[in-house]
């Protein structure tokens, strides 16, 4: 990993419950010494990617942020352009669909939509990134990914999340190779405690997988009626959701896989 992607790599481990971040426990996150991470530190700031409180002396993220988010929006309105469909969906079904797309070996939620809130919901915060093993999310993203995606997650520490959280590659290859099969993902409570989540991948102009389509609910709320009408609004969403960014399915996507 070179220098300017270990810089770069500190702005990931902000989000939304953690909106700030000290030195030291940068140091903890990253395992980096501190003078290596204080140098990092101080050449995002200074130009404008963090800034620092005087008093806590905390970092967080920085204006140069906020002005280059506007342009990639402006310039290219990812999600003006999925809003509607994902929208859509969560009215349809009732449920949180978000949409993510590959950053690394993480996804960086793009745009989420929950229109009937309930008293028991799945709370989805857009700053964190989704682990590609721990999610259907990033089994749908492995499963259609260039292989060498997924040797690259299984030669890296397997985080665990919850007790069915996969950590042996050997799991983790047969379940993207089911994934594959069908077309969509399932992952039932590997991130977090009682929820499920249902995915499917989502692709560019040159028919690679650059991102997912995901439907995330309560473990008490997925019967079988609920997971094929997720099925159906998936596959339907994931072809959608492709061709508002000019993309296309694949030519054997729907085919039979064996």
């Amino acid at each position: 990993m070179g220098t300017i992607t270990k810089a770069l790599n500190l702005l990931n481990y902000f989000s939304v419950t953690q909106p700030e971040i000290g030195l030291s426990e940068f140091r903890k996150l990253t395992g980096q010494d501190k003078a290596t991470i204080y140098r990092h530190l101080c050449e995002l700031e200074s130009n404008g990617f963090l800034g620092q409180d005087r008093q806590t002396r905390l970092y967080h993220l920085g204006p140069a942020i906020l002005r280059l988010a506007n342009v990639r929006e402006k310039t290219f309105p990812a999600r003006d352009a999925v809003a509607p469909i994902v929208d859509s969906i969560s009215d349809t079904l009732g449920e949180l669909v978000h949409v993510s797309v590959l950053q690394g070996t993480c996804l960086s939620p793009l745009y989420h939509a929950d229109i009937h809130i309930r008293g028991t919901r799945v709370y989805f915060d857009e700053g964190e990134m989704l682990p590609l093993h721990a999610t259907a999310s990033g089994l749908a993203m492995l499963a259609f990914a260039p292989a060498d995606l997924l040797e690259e997650v299984i030669s890296a520490p397997i985080q665990k999340f919850t007790e069915s959280t996969i950590l042996d590659p050997n799991t983790l290859r047969i379940a993207v190779k089911k994934t594959r099969q069908r077309r969509f993902s399932i992952s039932d409570e590997s991130f977090e405690r009682e929820v499920c989540s249902m995915a499917t991948p989502i692709f560019d102009k040159d028919q690679c997988a650059f991102g997912t389509l995901a439907v995330a609910l309560p473990a008490g709320r997925a019967t079988d009626e609920k997971r094929a009408a997720i099925v159906a609004a998936l596959i339907k969403g994931g072809e959608d959701v492709s061709k508002a960014f000019g993309g296309s399915l694949p030519a054997n996507f729907n085919e039979e896989r064996v």
